[in-house]
């Protein structure tokens, strides 16, 4: 049994979350774990078998590990084909009606061997395995991803808003529909802090409050599909793409972490200073990996049409304070509220994937005592070239390569799930980096 409960541990926590959830009306539960191309994938289950699932698990294949974006699959060194079976089990307590689509709810889901023993390529598992990781030397983590999307109608594909980026415009012709998001999240125990358009248009962002990195995981795929129920009810179609229109602004999924010992921050120091210590380090070792990370992080070929240049995308290995142009933003609130921004994330990315990288990448910068490099002030791209950061990778090749010689993500990852998420990225970038910038946003512009 997952988590060391017995049988009857786990049928009793089942009925009491079935009836929890069946006084607010739900009638199925969709048990969801997101793969490898950063689709969430889903079996559904009548809430009345809730016990058995919680004791047995639902059966499903280890081929979804190299699925790819378009539902094409490869094969990797450990994982592909038609054999053998998973079992996949709901985390109950993280079980939530959906207020945008009247009787179901949602579960994330841990995926498990016939054996009962942790499948070694569940993303959700790594992302624990890291959380542990950091506990063993101290350290707690909270974290929260910001959600970017894009609006078009459903029916004829035009914007349901013609206003300006980030204007009032555009709340005042979507105002009915922004209300419904808002209280559909709040409705799921979401605390909202900040609703608001963004530059692209017909594009909001939402961010939610910070959690540990699971539930911050967790959030982003439960915000992203209440977002989608309730643009569906609206008559709108919801995309989170990293690059929707050519020459356009994409959707981010910033990545913002702090890291605490014994009630400190390690990310917090002087205003205007960098953090100290292993704080310092934690963020060195992020950087380091940085090119690696955006296998994790930024792994659809479209990925690379966002990140450019003066764009606030963080496209420079460098990191600043309070610096979005830089692609780790420390910011530095008050009253040891720091926290670090990967900004050169985007919402391809498999949530859990995107956590316990960035979180593995620390740990490996913190345990070398790696020293942070001085920080980067104003737009990379305006400095002179002999003062330029280096550029991350500009397309999902080089990234491979790096993410390829990575010896610290491997360590983390494991051979099984490693191999299996280079197998996808090998394969999307031979399906797609070819094709013309439309064409690639249009074959991938509906997928996330």
């Amino acid at each position: 049994m997952p988590h060391g409960r017995t049988p009857e541990e786990a049928r009793a926590e089942a009925r009491l979350t079935a009836a929890r959830l069946s006084g607010e009306g739900v009638v199925a539960l969709a048990l969801t774990w997101v793969d490898n191309a950063g689709v969430a994938r889903v079996k559904g289950v009548p809430l009345q078998r809730l016990p058995e699932v919680a004791v047995e698990g639902v059966g499903f294949s280890p081929v979804f590990d190299v699925f790819l974006v378009d539902d094409a699959v490869t094969t990797s060194r450990y994982l592909g084909g038609p054999d053998g079976d998973l079992r996949v089990f709901p985390v109950l307590d993280r079980a939530v009606a959906l207020a945008a689509q009247p009787g179901w709810a949602l579960a994330p889901g841990e995926r498990y061997r016939q054996d009962g023993l942790p499948h070694p390529a569940c993303q959700r598992r790594f992302a624990a395995r890291m959380v542990e990781a950091a506990a063993e030397r101290g350290i707690a983590f909270r974290a929260a991803f910001e959600t970017e999307w894009i609006v078009q109608r459903a029916a004829d594909g035009s914007y349901p808003t013609d206003g300006p980026a980030y204007g009032l415009h555009r709340v005042t012709d979507c105002s009915d529909y922004l209300r419904d998001v808002l209280l559909a999240l709040e409705a799921q125990g979401l605390t909202v802090q900040q609703l608001h358009p963004e530059y692209s248009p017909g594009q909001f962002e939402v961010s939610v409050a910070a959690k540990d990195p699971l539930g911050a995981a967790d959030d982003a795929v439960l915000v992203r599909a209440t977002i989608r129920g309730v643009s569906a009810q609206h008559g709108l179609r919801a995309s989170f793409a990293p690059a929707f229109e050519p020459d356009g602004v994409g959707n981010g999924g910033h990545l913002h972490l702090s890291a605490w010992r014994d009630g400190h921050n390690l990310l917090a120091g002087p205003a205007g200073e960098r953090p100290a210590g292993d704080g310092a380090s934690f963020l060195a070792g992020v950087l380091r990996e940085l090119p690696a990370l955006l296998a994790l992080g930024a792994p659809s070929p479209a990925s690379y049409l966002r990140l450019v240049p003066s764009h606030w995308a963080g496209c420079f290995r460098c990191w600043g304070v309070e610096n979005r142009e830089a692609a780790l933003r420390l910011i530095q609130g008050a009253d040891d509220q720091a926290n670090a921004e990967v900004k050169c994330f985007d919402q391809a990315a498999n949530p859990y994937l995107a956590v316990g990288g960035v979180i593995a990448a620390g740990l490996a910068g913190l345990d070398a005592k790696a020293p942070l490099p001085e920080p980067v002030q104003g737009d990379p791209a305006l400095l002179p070239p002999e003062r330029q950061p280096p550029r991350l990778p500009t397309s999902l090749d080089a990234t491979l390569t790096a993410f390829r010689t990575s010896t610290a993500l491997r360590d983390a990852l494991g051979d099984v799930l490693f191999e299996a998420i280079a197998a996808v990225r090998a394969a999307e970038n031979a399906a797609y980096a070819e094709l013309p910038p439309e064409d690639l946003i249009a074959a991938t512009r509906w997928r996330y």
